[in-house]
């Protein structure tokens, strides 16, 4: 039978609060006439968690892979809601009053987050690094890389349709799935919505399964992975513009005052092209997975770019770049000045001619999904 909101909740060892959690959803429910369901994603309980949720009339699923990430997606395709709002059961969500989730969903949002910071923080909700520290600066980057506008990344209490969950594939099995949602709709152009929430703090006794350091390495790890633009493209363009200025400098110094940073400027130079051809393999490589979603541009792509162009743009740098190394050493062979100005190009173009060779080799084999 199709019900319209499946309230879920990730759980492992909540005997202590995970009671007050359920009763509260079902009271929601009850009280504003709402057909759903409480789903449970147990990930390996030992303390009675189960039976605790089964005898308040929870739908209880258990999810054998470890992780926050496996547990919710587990109890997601276990409910059948068509409206679905996540929660934790440490009983530190404001699960009596979820009609503002509920109201932008049934007006046509795909993902509604709530905003602990624009809601009531009660004392000690949140531990001081991550209220002020770690949230507010992965916030920061989840918005700069994903162009989204939240001012709470990470907030547990989230609602979404079934049809934005089928849509965004979500996947990671841990902390990062809380970003992986946000993302996943970021890239699909889906409607997001935030809204203010109240953050309690935790019911239960024991210590948090959330780790300050390694969870937020996840996170930070799962923004950047998902972002070869800012991972590789602009590092890139950075390095490569750097080295572009320093060649002209030396270019253009008579006194020679600068040549022992050409190494350096063509090094810089070399790691820009790498930067920038990762991107590219990175970009091709999650879209053909799914990782991301595919785009006009990705198909124009192949249209443009071929093995055979590739290899001989390549062919053509590598001869060019020969070329200079030997008149550069035919002509100037009696200033050292004069040899390092135009060898070190010389080898850099040869280098990049071959690269290019490589890259379009590689970037051949990656598109064979493509043609079949």
């Amino acid at each position: 039978m199709s019900l319209e909101l499946s309230i879920v909740m990730p759980c492992l060892n909540e005997a202590e609060t995970i009671a007050s959690c359920i009763k509260k959803a079902q009271t929601f429910m009850q009280e504003n006439n709402i057909d759903g369901e409480v789903v449970i994603g147990d990930n390996g309980s030992t303390d009675g968690s189960q039976e605790i949720a089964k005898n308040l009339g929870a739908v209880v699923v258990n999810v054998e892979k470890k992780g926050y990430g496996n547990a919710s997606r587990g109890a997601i395709e276990g409910s059948k809601g068509k409206y679905i709002i996540t929660a934790d059961t440490d009983d530190s969500h404001d699960i009596l009053n979820l009609n503002l989730f509920l109201d932008n969903l049934r007006s046509g949002s795909d993902l509604v987050m709530g905003n602990r910071f624009k809601g009531e923080n009660k004392k000690d909700a949140m531990p001081f690094l991550h209220r002020y520290v770690g949230n507010p600066v992965l916030t920061f980057i989840g918005n700069l890389f994903f162009r989204t506008n939240l001012g709470d990344f990470h907030c547990g209490l989230r609602g979404f349709t079934r049809e934005a969950y089928e849509k965004m594939k979500l996947s990671t099995p841990g902390m990062e799935f809380a970003s992986e949602i946000i993302v996943k709709a970021s890239l699909l152009n889906l409607k997001i919505t935030e809204v203010p929430t109240t953050v309690f703090p935790a019911g239960r006794n024991r210590k948090a399964h959330l780790r300050t350091f390694s969870d937020g390495w996840r996170h930070l790890r799962f923004l950047l992975l998902y972002s070869p633009k800012w991972l590789f493209l602009i590092p890139g363009f950075l390095c490569m513009l750097i080295g572009i200025i320093g060649a002209i400098n030396i270019s253009f110094d008579t006194n020679n005052h600068n040549l022992k940073w050409i190494p350096l400027f063509a090094g810089l130079f070399l790691i820009s092209y790498q930067f920038v051809v990762f991107y590219a393999l990175t970009k091709i490589y999650a879209t053909n997975h799914g990782l991301i979603p595919r785009k006009r541009s990705y198909d124009n792509l192949f249209v443009y770019f071929t093995l055979e162009r590739g290899v001989i743009l390549g062919f053509f740098l590598t001869l060019i770049g020969v070329a200079i190394y030997y008149f550069g050493f035919k002509n100037n062979m009696e200033s050292t000045e004069r040899i390092l100005k135009i060898i070190v190009p010389a080898i850099v173009v040869v280098v990049l001619g071959i690269q290019t060779i490589l890259f379009s080799f590689f970037f051949s084999i990656l598109g064979l999904k493509e043609e079949k």
